[in-house]
């Protein structure tokens, strides 16, 4: 359950998982419950199965996406979460639009990572409208991603990103500009690393010994050489040959340590301005980064060419 003081207060779901009504929606989830010790409905979130059901209700329920589905093993968020990172970048663009949310297509986001789960996008659009572009290094996910807006007749871009060592370049083309883009990069260097941190959280929540990784995931999607530091150094160093065409770059980041270093390279970089925004799920902390090379007097020009 997440604690309804900490999430965004434009989440929908600061009051917790109302399993009434996303049964309701569907059905199939009802034998995936159970109560926990203090009498709440809940269900076991070591079972993929049930995380993914409580996922396909969540995306229905708030979202109206009627079809939501994803190959084994691939990742399988947690929904709040991940809206609330949403939600944070609409505050951050709208302290560039005389503090008003920036709603409709003309809005553009770009999701770096987006995933076969495409929940960025999903949720992003439902909530503002923005036109999201997806970038994925898979061609599995891009296709099942493509699938999901089929199904759900929704126009978001998808782009093939065909070399790993690359963020921004090869998918953002010359005449593109973004108004905000967004990341939820590989934490971890190899995929041993990985296992051993999903397993000292399942021991210590008391949940003993278990292989599985908590969410699922492929490679691509949980590890990058060098982990989460070298991937958004990455990140930072090329979005600097495309510093005129996004207002603001920004990207999660799991460890508060990786901040320090990375101020160092956007120091490096000569961005015009940084901001860390703090996230609070439940008893997890979480942070984005967010920098921009646009300078402050221009920020609210580049907003206005878009509410014309």
């Amino acid at each position: 359950m997440y604690s309804k003081s900490k999430l965004h207060p434009r989440n929908q779901h600061r009051e917790g998982y109302d399993f009434g009504r996303l049964v309701a929606q569907l059905p199939a989830l009802e034998v995936f419950t159970i109560c926990n010790p203090r009498g709440q409905t809940t269900i076991d979130f070591q079972d993929m199965r049930a995380v993914r059901l409580l996922n396909q209700a969540l995306l229905k329920t708030y979202y109206n996406i009627k079809f939501w589905d994803l190959p084994a093993n691939y990742l399988c968020p947690p929904i709040p979460g991940r809206v609330d990172y949403i939600h944070y970048l609409a505050d951050l663009l709208a302290s560039n639009n005389n503090q008003e949310i920036p709603r409709g297509r003309n809005f553009k986001a770009l999701d770096i990572g987006t995933g076969a789960n495409l929940v960025y996008p999903l949720v992003g659009q439902s909530e503002y409208g923005w036109h999201f572009t997806g970038v994925d290094i898979d061609p599995t996910s891009i296709k099942v991603a493509q699938q999901i807006c089929e199904f759900n007749k929704l126009k978001i871009d998808l782009r093939r990103q065909n070399i790993r060592e690359n963020t921004f370049r090869g998918v953002i083309k010359p005449d593109d500009t973004f108004h905000i883009t967004m990341c939820n990069p590989p934490f971890h260097a190899s995929i041993d690393i990985a296992n051993k941190g999903t397993q000292r959280k399942w021991e210590n929540l008391g949940k003993g010994q278990s292989k599985k990784l908590n969410f699922g995931g492929q490679n691509t999607e949980l590890c990058y050489p060098g982990g989460e530091t070298r991937f958004i150094t990455s990140m930072i160093e090329q979005s600097i040959e495309f510093a005129d065409q996004c207002l603001w770059f920004s990207s999660l980041v799991s460890k508060k340590d990786n901040l320090k270093p990375l101020y160092k390279i956007l120091g490096k970089a000569k961005v015009t301005d940084v901001k860390v925004v703090k996230m609070a799920h439940g008893q997890k902390v979480s942070r984005f980064i967010a920098w921009t090379f646009i300078k402050k007097s221009q920020q609210r020009l580049f907003m206005q060419r878009a509410n014309k």
